[in-house]
């Protein structure tokens, strides 16, 4: 069958499929019973918030170069459907750290449980500190200050650092090196992660690019937490937009065989 024939088939079945749906979204308006259901649903599941940032070849990473490329490969008007061809660093965009990328051995962010994944969110607030000190970190103190004021780490919870960081990406801000190449932005003290192992907790997040913060030269946050069998969250958005304590975090982790993390859809219900 010549290409010219597949694409006109392809598109006469795109044509009557789109009949077949708009008849049937006419006919489920009719159904007050059918459509209320997922008003429900979403009730009892909470608003949604999204904690991603857009993915883009604009988009800051840690090493400086891009991490994100998207080539055309069928185009609506000439093949009858859209198509791009990515090219994506695991750790570019809002990812996910999984225990493999700081251990020999760890689990890969496909082996990653997934009741893991949906965690509730405890958020540690420095903002204000990390406003006056781009180097500032999460510490012992911060973390205690937190527990005093909402109760003990939930089991298997997200523990994110709200530094008020994301709003600067994805301008060079984000990155925020120096002359000498030195990156500046907040991040987790180890001594707070060797407090947090403790706990329960299953995750770290940071709204800046690196669980240790800019500075770091042993990366010993990243040390201490992943090789434990915990994951970690960078580059969150939308901390925010949500409250310190009562959400829920929804991870759309990737899930390639052997990864040591990826891109990932993060969704918070308050």
């Amino acid at each position: 069958m010549c290409d010219h024939c597949v694409i006109e088939g392809v598109k006469e079945r795109m044509l009557s499929r789109r009949a077949m749906l708009g008849a049937g979204a006419a006919a489920a308006a009719a159904l007050p019973l059918a459509g209320a259901r997922p008003a429900r649903a979403q009730a009892a599941a909470g608003t949604p918030v999204d904690m991603t940032h857009t993915l883009s070849a604009a988009f800051p990473t840690y090493f400086g170069t891009p991490g994100f490329a998207a080539e055309r490969g069928a185009s609506f008007e000439t093949d009858g459907f859209n198509l791009l061809e990515l090219t994506i660093n695991e750790h570019t965009g809002t990812h996910i750290d999984a225990p493999l990328h700081f251990s020999a051995d760890g689990a890969s962010v496909d082996q990653i449980p997934v009741e893991s994944l949906v965690c509730p969110l405890c958020v540690i607030d420095i903002a204000a500190r990390a406003a006056d000190d781009p180097d500032a970190q999460v510490t012992p103190d911060d973390v205690a200050a937190w527990t005093d004021a909402n109760g003990p780490i939930p089991d298997g919870a997200c523990v994110a650092m709200f530094s008020g960081w994301a709003e600067k990406a994805p301008a060079d801000g984000f990155r925020n090196a120096d002359a000498e190449g030195v990156m500046h932005f907040p991040g987790f003290h180890p001594d707070a992660a060797a407090m947090l192992l403790e706990t329960g907790a299953a995750a770290l997040a940071v709204d800046t690019l690196s669980l240790d913060h800019g500075p770091s030269t042993d990366f010993a946050t990243h040390y201490l937490w992943l090789p434990a069998g915990r994951y970690g969250i960078e580059c969150l958005a939308g901390l925010d937009r949500v409250p310190a304590t009562g959400a829920t975090l929804v991870v759309g982790a990737p899930k390639h065989e052997g990864g040591t993390g990826g891109p990932a859809r993060v969704i918070a219900l308050t």
